[in-house]
């Protein structure tokens, strides 16, 4: 489909809330677009969980992610989705090993950032020049597919880089860009609360055993 008028830049940026995601049934939702993609792949497992099994799975996620979508894109499709998925998790990985990313899943980013271009558009708004940017492609569904993956180059080239951590919790893979210097765990109602559940096991043992005589 040709537009007459390219997709314009998200209407509203908000990212889904983790409670929103974990209703939908992802652990973690909230992140930039590509940890949110990268997060549904759990990799703790042997084999790995994809929670994008299902195509139903694959509407929920893009559902959750309409908001911050340029408008008029459309839905990938579950193959290009996951295949995508599975690239920026690689290279993420690689990132927070100190690793060389593998060049194939560094080409898949970048043939899939390649599939809408842009252009900047001067606007007037509130007596104040903005820029605003167009999509230009003839198929809605590589909108998305591009601007996931133009997400995970923006998270690897900009300060985000610097503060991607993996979830503490040992038993978890979730990948999140820590807001404060003190955040350890992917979501403080999951990893967070059993971390805290741990240390009151661990503390009450230990009076418990410092009072046996």
């Amino acid at each position: 489909m040709a537009h007459t008028r390219p997709p314009q830049t998200p209407r509203d940026p908000r990212p889904p809330t983790p409670r929103a995601a974990q209703a939908a049934g992802f652990m973690l939702g909230g992140e930039p677009l590509a940890l949110d993609l990268a997060d549904t792949l759990v990799t703790v497992t042997d084999p790995p969980t994809d929670l994008l099994a299902d195509a139903t799975q694959v509407r929920r996620f893009w559902e959750l992610q309409a908001a911050r979508l340029p408008a008029g894109a459309a839905r990938p499709s579950p193959a290009a989705t996951r295949t995508l998925r599975d690239a920026i998790r690689a290279v993420l990985d690689a990132h927070l090993e100190h690793q060389r990313p593998p060049p194939t899943a560094l080409a898949e980013i970048n043939a899939a950032a390649s599939t809408a271009t842009t252009s900047p558009r001067l606007t007037f708004v509130g007596g104040e020049f903005c820029q605003a940017e167009d999509w230009h492609t003839t198929d809605a569904a590589s909108v998305a597919v591009a601007a996931a993956a133009r997400s995970a180059i923006e998270v690897l080239t900009s300060d985000d880089a610097t503060r991607l951590r993996r979830c503490a919790n040992p038993m978890c893979s979730m990948l999140f860009v820590a807001d404060t210097p003190r955040r350890q765990w992917c979501t403080p109602n999951i990893c967070g609360n059993r971390a805290r559940a741990a240390r009151h096991y661990r503390r009450s043992r230990t009076r418990a055993e410092s009072s046996t005589p």
